[in-house]
């Protein structure tokens, strides 16, 4: 059996003549020229091999094959309508699950605190937050989306460079202030609060043994969370980010970022996953509070 060279387009003005019964009408209410509906009309019988209208004095009027042909082409109709009523729109009401990993510094003092303003403006959308990017893996797909402060090596991802995080030697006031030490040499007589040797892989630690080799740890610890609580103890001075350091008032700048260093922060995702609106709206959302933080 022959297969039907049809195009579907011609439905639109079969469905038109058929309703108005008149070739002038549907140019009208289609705003094309008579002609043009006339030779898609006569296409379409073409392509089907039958007559679907009459031409009478007073209009067009549907044969049988057309009548036929009239319940298919509305069925086709009701289909597309109810296509375009679930897809319109879905881009500005994303909906989905995304898996967002990132480390745990910028979850909880980044990502977690804006969490609320992102769930009232995105309800359709669960976000799983993954913590420990040492294991997590876009490239195979572990995540969709990830927020890391080392730049990925893979071809296969889209990588876009989100900001920097700056950091910087801290204390709190009240150690600093009952531990004075000249302008010149900021950390005499001031004790380190460092990280646990099994870390000493990290920026902060390298840096630490690098410009201090030889000062002496008043406590190691093994997290950033329990150095900012040792900080505010008053137990020393440690190197901490400057977007966390600043939502604590208590702490106090003693070296600053220009003499310690910065890390740049990516943004990445899978090339796949580029067009899909739940991951734009999670990828914008993060630039935005990103920017809100001074990081950009």
């Amino acid at each position: 059996m022959r297969g039907i060279n049809m195009d579907w387009n011609d439905l639109r003005f079969f469905l038109a003549v058929a309703r108005t019964n008149s070739l002038t009408k549907t140019a009208i209410k289609l705003n094309v020229s008579q002609s043009t509906v006339s030779r898609r009309i006569s296409t379409l019988e073409s392509s089907l091999q039958t007559c679907l209208f009459l031409h009478h004095q007073t209009g067009y009027f549907l044969t049988d094959a057309g009548q036929e042909v009239l319940r298919y082409a509305e069925e086709v109709e009701g289909k597309v309508i109810t296509l375009e009523k679930k897809i319109s729109g879905r881009d500005l009401t994303p909906t989905g699950t995304v898996r967002l990993a990132t480390a745990v510094t910028l979850a909880n003092h980044l990502i977690i605190p804006a969490l609320p303003r992102f769930r009232a403006r995105y309800p359709g959308i669960t976000l799983e937050l993954i913590t420990g990017v040492n294991t997590v893996s876009v490239v195979r797909n572990d995540a969709d989306i990830a927020l890391r402060l080392v730049r990925p090596e893979q071809n296969t991802l889209k990588i876009r460079k989100a900001g920097t995080v700056a950091s910087a030697v801290y204390g709190a006031e009240a150690y600093v202030r009952e531990h004075p030490a000249p302008v010149d040499n900021p950390t005499a007589d001031r004790s380190f609060i460092t990280w646990d040797r099994s870390f000493s892989h990290l920026p902060a630690a390298r840096w630490l043994n690098e410009h201090f080799p030889d000062r002496a740890s008043s406590l190691a610890l093994t997290s950033l969370v329990t150095q900012i609580a040792a900080v505010k103890a008053g137990l020393g001075l440690a190197v901490l980010p400057c977007f966390i350091a600043a939502q604590n008032n208590e702490l106090v700048e003693v070296i600053p970022t220009q003499q310690v260093f910065s890390e740049e922060l990516w943004l990445v995702s899978h090339t796949d996953l580029v067009a899909s609106s739940r991951i734009r709206v999670v990828a914008d959302f993060l630039m935005e509070i990103i920017n809100e933080a001074h990081l950009a």
